[in-house]
């Protein structure tokens, strides 16, 4: 993204958002989201590296696969989510202004890599939970990102049939 665009998205939030953003990232909500984030990311990284990896090695070949691409889907998510939840802490903490949060780049993404495939038959049942509840934070970010950051957007948005007529009555002076 451009500078110009990034400081045009940061322009349109104002100082009504920048409230918002802050009082979430102060809040209960955020610090219980985080908590349970960084600790899910710890508790992955331990089963990928320890116990998942023993359990892969017994997995048939097409368990296997679907072992590996399932364990890129569970890390991709986790970092989005991990990344969007260090974005908010940085704005809770004055180390970016909430303005700044507000642009694409902090936005949740990946959301078709991140998004379930569906079919976790033959993958060790500890790697299942640790993707149901990924996904289930997921989610719940993915809301959260939607409705402080991209939805507002669209309340925003002027409504064309009124700045068409706004056009209208600029160019006959009425």
């Amino acid at each position: 993204m451009s500078d110009l665009n990034a400081s045009s998205t940061s322009k349109a939030a104002g100082p009504w958002r920048a409230e918002v953003i802050q009082d979430f990232a102060r809040s209960e909500l955020f610090q219980r989201t985080f908590q349970e984030g960084m600790d899910l990311v710890e508790e992955t990284a331990g089963y990928l590296d320890g116990a998942g990896r023993q359990a892969s090695k017994l997995l048939s070949r097409n368990a296997a696969l679907a072992y590996a691409a399932e364990s890129m889907r569970l890390t991709t998510r986790l970092m989005q989510v991990a990344s969007w939840l260090l974005v908010q802490r940085a704005v809770r903490e004055g180390d970016m202004p909430p303005d700044a949060a507000c642009e694409e780049r902090y936005r949740l993404a990946a959301q078709d890599v991140c998004r379930s495939a569906g079919d976790n038959e033959g993958l060790p049942g500890e790697l299942v939970t640790l993707l149901d509840r990924s996904e289930r934070l997921y989610e719940r970010v993915r809301h959260l990102d939607r409705r402080m950051y991209v939805e507002h957007e669209a309340d925003e948005a002027p409504h064309p049939v009124l700045s068409q007529q706004d056009r209208l009555k600029s160019a006959f002076g009425l």
